[in-house]
């Protein structure tokens, strides 16, 4: 058993490492940064981490400063033996914190696209028996049921409520879409240089818990398209859909008759949605209004 003095000491930095989450916490939520690491759902819960942490931090200190030498013990975790352990063993939980409060607060972007590898197309078989949106399984029928929402429309709008949903309904029905009009924004990504022309895409990062597991969805803009500006520019592509081959797979592909540059909005990722259809009726109902 260790002494009760050195006990006291690892007491203490436990208290100040809680303490100090709970401080980084309370720091994201002051500055409205929670939504660039955690889903929203995640979030709220999240924002009422730091009153636990705070009384672990109270209990610990108390029996650091106040605890009687007998009632201390390292029970059946050891705790280090040395200085340089002690100190290994504490960066693990101190290092993330002061990069946390040392790096800015942003979203992924192009370079984190980059290296998780950006969806642009299903790999699902499109549906060939004659019926515009008949789904080919059960598991397709909600992206059927959007797809033959999204056809009605003159100019298609790509909702971040409904970012990923859209392009997989669009994509499992690719054909139909052809020559369709439509309208998103994300931040640009442009394809790793390479031999040949430089790819974009108009993406963004599909969270499903927290950054850890983000996926960057996207759709490609038709080669040979002329951009000056710089990768991770937020931007509104308005063109036309057209069906191409990419790396070998049949994609949609913008024609794009404008690109505007736009601010980044303030939740920058897209989130899964339970039930899409319903969620666009809502959302075309609350264009309305």
């Amino acid at each position: 058993m260790n002494h009760s003095r050195s006990i006291r000491l690892h007491y203490l930095f436990r208290a100040v490492i809680l303490l100090a989450f709970a401080l980084y916490i309370g720091h994201l939520v002051q500055q409205d940064a929670l939504h660039y690491y955690v889903a929203p759902k995640l979030a709220r819960w999240i924002r009422l981490c730091p009153v636990p942490l705070c009384l672990m931090a109270l209990s610990l200190g108390l029996q650091a400063v106040l605890g009687r030498s007998a009632a201390l013990c390292d029970c059946e975790h050891r705790l280090p033996r040395s200085g340089l352990g002690s100190s290994a063993l504490y960066s693990l939980f101190l290092l993330p914190l002061l990069l946390g409060f040392l790096l800015p607060d942003r979203a992924l972007g192009s370079a984190a696209a980059a290296k998780k590898g950006i969806v642009l197309s299903y790999t699902a078989a499109e549906p060939g028996n004659g019926a515009k949106f008949t789904p080919s399984n059960p598991y397709e029928a909600e992206f059927a049921e959007l797809a033959g929402k999204l056809y009605e429309q003159p100019v298609i709008p790509v909702h971040s409520e409904i970012f990923s949903e859209t392009l997989g309904a669009m994509n499992l029905y690719k054909s139909q879409f052809e020559g369709k009009e439509i309208t998103v924004s994300g931040f640009l990504y442009r394809e790793p240089q390479g031999a040949g022309q430089p790819g974009y895409a108009v993406s963004r990062f599909l969270v499903q818990c927290c950054t850890a597991d983000a996926t960057p969805f996207g759709i490609l803009l038709q080669p040979g398209t002329q951009i000056s500006l710089p990768a991770d520019t937020w931007i509104e592509v308005r063109g036309k859909l057209h069906v191409a081959l990419f790396e070998g797979v049949e994609t949609l592909q913008i024609a794009p008759e404008r690109i505007t540059a736009m601010a980044a909005p303030s939740t920058p990722y897209v989130y899964t949605n339970a039930d899409a259809a319903a969620a666009w009726e809502e959302l075309q109902r609350a264009d309305i209004k």
